[in-house]
């Protein structure tokens, strides 16, 4: 098993309108608002965008993502990702109850040099960081839609 490949699924329970979560989820470039570890956002055009993350561990990571796939009516959001960490990462969302149910599928190869050096060691740490960076980000998006 390569120690620097990862592959993760986070479910989120969101209670707003389809329209509402997808529309949130695909302006990434307002994550930062609500995501407090999505550390800054740049689009470079309307498909690619530059993506600054930093969780609870001491180190962030930079990833290049690019839209392969929008479908609202499916609610799939894909992507492509490269930079600290190579693969992809999709958003798809169902109908649940009054609300929705997003699922987080994300598929990628560490590339940052300080991880795949203590790939072995630090695994679990960087499971947990990841299971963090995404408990904050389904409250930090729960927040943000009943703002709007």
């Amino acid at each position: 098993m390569d120690r620097t490949h990862y592959r993760f699924r986070s479910l989120w329970t969101l209670p707003a309108p389809h329209a509402a979560v997808f529309d949130a989820l695909e302006r990434v470039e307002d994550y930062p608002r609500w995501w407090r570890q999505a550390r800054e956002v740049r689009r470079t055009d309307d498909t690619t965008g530059v993506i600054r993350i930093r969780s609870l561990l001491p180190y962030d990571l930079t990833v290049t993502a690019h839209q392969v796939r929008r479908d609202p009516a499916a609610g799939v959001l894909e992507v492509t990702m490269t930079g600290d960490v190579d693969g992809w990462a999709r958003w798809t969302l169902t109908e649940r109850g009054t609300g929705i149910l997003a699922r987080y599928d994300q598929e990628v190869d560490v590339r940052k040099p300080l991880l795949r050096r203590v790939a072995v060691p630090g695994r679990p740490l960087f499971r947990l960081n990841h299971r963090l960076m995404m408990r904050a980000g389904r409250r930090g998006l729960a927040a943000y839609l009943q703002a709007v």
